[in-house]
């Protein structure tokens, strides 16, 4: 069985202070565009990581400065054609962070449409 990506998001509710929870706009972005495009669901391990930092599973593949969600985190190096959608690599891994640059990177490596 072929490796998978791991896509990183925020809980879908979480405290940051006094009052209701919040939710985070850019993971639902991406939650978005999985409901769009479910064939991607088979492409992706999903793990949701708490608010508070440290984010240890994070922090863990791509180190302490690399723990913001929503980040994609490449099972094996991007195709050659795809390296300048990447946007960062830590600890031997490649990485894209933002769900834009996740579903630009989801739009040129599986052939999903592209984000306006």
């Amino acid at each position: 069985m072929a490796k998978r990506d791991t896509l990183f998001m925020l809980k879908r509710s979480f405290p940051d202070g006094p009052g209701r929870p919040y939710y985070c706009p850019h993971c639902a972005e991406l939650s978005g565009v999985l409901a769009y495009f479910p064939e991607l669901l088979y492409t992706l391990d999903i793990h949701y990581a708490d608010f508070a930092r440290p984010r240890s599973e994070i922090v863990e593949l791509l180190g302490e400065a690399n723990q913001n969600c929503p980040v994609l985190v490449l099972a094996s190096p991007p195709p050659m054609d795809a390296i300048e959608l990447v946007t960062g690599q830590a600890n031997g891994k490649y990485f894209v962070n933002g769900p834009r640059a996740i579903a630009n990177y989801w739009s040129h490596v599986h052939g999903i449409s592209r984000p306006h």
